[in-house]
């Protein structure tokens, strides 16, 4: 078999966390229509994410975020995302680049994307079938859940 010169792994990867970008830029615009929400899993040492000291010690590699009522700022360029939470009432600001973002799913529709955060390999994207699990309902946003609770088993 040929030699993938062209990255069409790469290519696809791209396309695909468009959607993600997309979908933030409109809950951006016109607020969450209906029951949609998201959890977006991200990887919290990569490259140009910005948290604070306190949730990078608390999660040092990833963590999950909903964003569904309560959640400010909501910022969409191309290359990043930034957004207010609080985590126990405290006020968080998060920048994190696309690249940086493993998971997105949105459990209204049972609908979500993985990626591949190191850009190797292939892109792993697919509609998601209800998980295992069902994931832990968020008390407020901000709140940490599991990247688990939506990963395909």
């Amino acid at each position: 078999m040929a030699e993938d010169l062209m990255r069409y792994d790469m290519l696809a990867q791209e396309a695909l966390k468009g959607v993600v970008r997309r979908a933030l830029r409109i809950a951006r615009d016109q607020g969450l229509p209906g029951e949609h929400h998201f959890y977006i899993s991200f990887r919290t040492g990569a490259p140009g994410v910005e948290i604070s000291p306190k949730l990078k010690a608390q999660y040092p590699e990833e963590m999950t975020i909903v964003l569904q009522h309560q959640f400010w700022n909501l910022e969409v360029s191309e290359e990043r995302f930034s957004v207010d939470l609080t985590f126990n009432k405290i006020p968080e600001k998060l920048v994190v680049p696309f690249s940086a973002v493993q998971g997105f799913f949105d459990p209204s529709v049972q609908f979500g994307l993985q990626f591949q955060v190191d850009g190797a390999a292939k892109p792993a994207a697919a509609e998601a079938s209800a998980p295992a699990e069902p994931a832990p309902k968020p008390e407020g946003d901000g709140e940490v859940v599991s990247l688990d609770a939506f990963r395909k088993k």
